[in-house]
């Protein structure tokens, strides 16, 4: 693991059309799934070559894990109710070194993950994707807030020079396993970012594309309700 104490390396991944990057080794997209059947088709079919999903399906009931069998995905099952539980249960179920991890609504283009994977084969310990709007989408005000204040106060608390959660992030599998991450709902990515900074990670941001998503409803910033619950994880996270 680097022991490179609190650095951020800023890099942008290129913009559509996206080039060709390979990579030397497998990797693993963990999508944690409540309720992602219409979303799942488009976002199994865009991943990468050599790229294996990974579906946790976290208590759905609009057929998620049948779609994503359907479309050649791994399932496993997680009956903890949170984006933590599903995100951890589908890291322990990972077998190759390298895994990432995908919102399955289709808001980000997983053609981008390539230029996040590039950047661990470079030597970053955790690669994560800064959302850059597409032109026309409405993204909620209370949303762009929340994660303004959070990052805010990562770079002050941490000296962790992010501008985003880590909505998409790519890692080496043993490690991230090893860092312990603890928290099974809304405050995950969250708190993996902190613990990366406390132990020393190199952390690689880089721009990715997020457009609306293609089906279904957000269960966080699609509501102020779930816009204030998320909130109330990451603060718990950081106090």
């Amino acid at each position: 693991m680097s022991r490179i104490r609190h650095h951020c390396t800023l890099a942008r991944a290129p913009a559509a059309p996206y080039g060709r990057v390979m990579s030397s080794t497998a990797i693993t997209v963990i999508l944690p799934c409540l309720n992602e059947a219409e979303s799942l088709p488009a976002i199994l079919a865009a991943l990468p070559d050599g790229y294996r999903a990974l579906v946790v399906d976290n208590n759905s009931t609009d057929g998620t894990a049948a779609v994503a069998r359907a479309h050649g995905a791994e399932v496993v099952t997680e009956c903890q109710p949170g984006y933590g539980a599903a995100v951890h249960a589908g890291v322990l179920a990972a077998r190759t070194p390298t895994i990432a991890v995908l919102d399955a609504d289709g808001s980000l283009d997983p053609r981008s993950l390539p230029y996040l994977v590039e950047a661990v084969d470079r030597g970053a310990d955790l690669a994560v994707g800064r959302r850059r709007a597409v032109p026309g989408l409405r993204w909620p005000w209370h949303a762009r807030l929340g994660t303004a204040v959070i990052c805010w106060r990562l770079r002050r608390k941490y000296r962790l020079a992010v501008h985003d959660i880590a909505p998409m992030r790519v890692a080496r599998r043993d490690a991230l396993v090893e860092l312990d991450v603890r928290d099974r709902r809304c405050g995950y990515p969250l708190e993996l970012l902190v613990r990366a900074a406390q132990v020393g990670w190199q952390v690689a941001e880089s721009d990715v594309s997020y457009g609306p998503r293609t089906g279904g409803r957000s269960k966080v910033s699609g509501s102020l309700r779930g816009s204030f619950h998320a909130a109330l994880d990451f603060w718990r996270v950081l106090s």
